[in-house]
């Protein structure tokens, strides 16, 4: 039989266009070769408890993405054994869970799979996810019968009294509940973004919830002092209302105390702040002024034996006093010349020029209470003027004996350079002074007088026939030229 070409190009293209559609049906909707013989898939083993409604040319996804489709399920002696077909290419980790769900509300089931970890190996043909990995979804029947029989045993009559109650106290309170409700949302983020945070304070809670546990009778103990001091205050009520009663007069006057001592109580604890650090310091000469004070008291207690029974009981303890007038005589090495000394007349205060004391040997008799035996607390055993030498390795060196003045010690206005020993030197030897005497005879016609050393001396602009200006302060400047 003889066709027209019109007839026979018609047909070819009839039957190209029919083998391009069922390619195309058969090799990407139906995957013959994958069914056929496995050409571009895997086989994975999957192990469930019981086979959920999954079903055969079920989907199976990996991270919302459709990766296979399961290819036959089959009953073994611990359940149920799901075959999946995964496309080849596509990489899924083998740490993973495999969870059954539901698609749709009709029942339509699908595998899910979901990575623990993107590390590791992935999966490969023969593998078997275990039965430890995998869950499945409630029975719907039985979660059905078990709402059916939760909303049975609620009784109606309540249930009606609960919504009426629940209506009364949520109703109208809609843009409460609103703010509420976008507080609660704007807590969630937050704790999100914090999660890190937050999930290191439940991690590191576990000691302080241990140290609670640990400290159960303590705070059993502590509950129970709490109780007997509550109960306390239940039988003191009316001191206690009596007191927060009066309470903000009291606080008013303290405040308006504290408003006068304003300006002078902050000195005062600034002064207190350094007073204590002195004592700090001085702990070890207190506590040992402390022992010596019961035994001095008995002391003087003593005094006053020899007036016991006496006319004189009352008047003080008989002591004689044997004045011996300048014994030793006054130190005046260190301190300023006389012609450089303030008047004893006046009364204002300059600044102290420089740190000047009596700059005599340790072990001399004059000013022995000075300031150059002052022990130094750090330092058992020296004794120094000041506190820098006391701390350093500086040792006292002194000016002379004392019975004849020289310089101040700082060379603060004299210009007189201070000699300062070196570490590890000695003291030069210190020339012996004559016994003082113990009393010094004056002529005021002459203005002759003998000095503390036993030698005559003559101040002759204090006699009886000098024309200067004579004052009795004049008597306390040693004699010129």
């Amino acid at each position: 039989m003889h066709l027209p070409k019109r007839v026979v190009v018609q047909m070819s293209i009839f039957i190209v266009g029919t083998l391009v559609a069922v390619s195309i049906m058969a090799f990407h909707y139906m995957g013959l070769p994958n069914y056929l013989f496995g050409i571009g898939h895997y086989r994975v083993t999957l192990e469930l408890p019981e086979a959920a409604g999954l079903y055969a040319n079920g989907n199976v996804t990996y991270r919302g993405t459709e990766v296979g489709r399961v290819e036959s399920i089959d009953l073994t002696n611990s359940g149920v054994q799901a075959t999946l077909s995964l496309r080849s290419g596509m990489d899924i980790p083998a740490d993973l869970d495999a969870e059954v769900h539901s698609q749709s509300a009709v029942g339509e089931q699908f595998v899910a799979l979901r990575p623990r970890s993107a590390n590791g190996p992935v999966l490969k043909n023969g593998d078997t996810i275990p039965l430890s990995r995998t869950t499945v979804p409630p029975d719907i029947n039985s979660l059905l019968e078990a709402t059916n029989r939760g909303i049975a045993a609620i009784p109606h009559d309540n249930l009606k009294t609960v919504i009426d109650e629940g209506y009364t106290a949520v109703g109208g309170l809609g843009p409460e509940l609103s703010r509420l409700v976008a507080g609660t949302t704007n807590l969630a983020i937050d704790a999100r973004k914090q999660l890190d945070a937050l999930t290191t304070l439940a991690d590191q809670s576990q000691p302080v919830l241990d140290s609670q546990t640990n400290t159960a009778d303590s705070i059993q103990a502590w509950a129970a002092n709490l109780a007997t001091v509550t109960a306390d205050l239940k039988d003191q009520d009316p001191a206690v209302s009596n007191l927060l009663a009066k309470g903000p007069q009291a606080a008013d006057e303290t405040r308006a105390l504290f408003d006068r001592l304003q300006p002078s109580l902050p000195i005062l604890l600034s002064n207190l702040v350094s007073l204590d650090q002195v004592g700090i310091a001085y702990r070890p000469n207190l506590e040992q002024l402390l022992v010596l004070l019961p035994q001095g008291i008995s002391i003087l207690q003593g005094t006053g034996t020899a007036n016991r029974n006496t006319k004189q009981a009352y008047s003080g303890g008989y002591l004689s006093f044997n004045l011996n007038l300048n014994l030793p005589p006054a130190c005046t090495t260190g301190y300023l010349p006389p012609q450089q000394q303030r008047v004893q007349s006046d009364v204002d205060y300059p600044p102290r020029p420089g740190n000047m004391f009596c700059r005599v040997p340790q072990d001399s008799p004059l000013n022995v209470r000075g300031a150059r035996n002052i022990p130094c607390e750090t330092k058992p055993g020296k004794r120094a003027p000041t506190a820098a030498m006391c701390e350093s390795d500086e040792n006292y060196v002194p000016l002379n004996d004392g019975y004849m003045w020289k310089g101040d010690a700082n060379a603060t206005y004299s210009g007189q350079p201070v000699p300062l020993q070196p570490v590890g030197s000695t003291a030069p030897p210190v020339p012996s002074a004559p016994p003082p005497v113990a009393f010094a005879e004056y002529d005021p016609a002459t203005g002759a007088y003998i000095g503390p050393d036993g030698k005559p001396y003559v101040q002759a602009d204090l006699a009886q026939n000098a024309n200067e200006h004579r004052t009795w302060q004049d008597l306390l400047l040693p004699p010129k030229g």
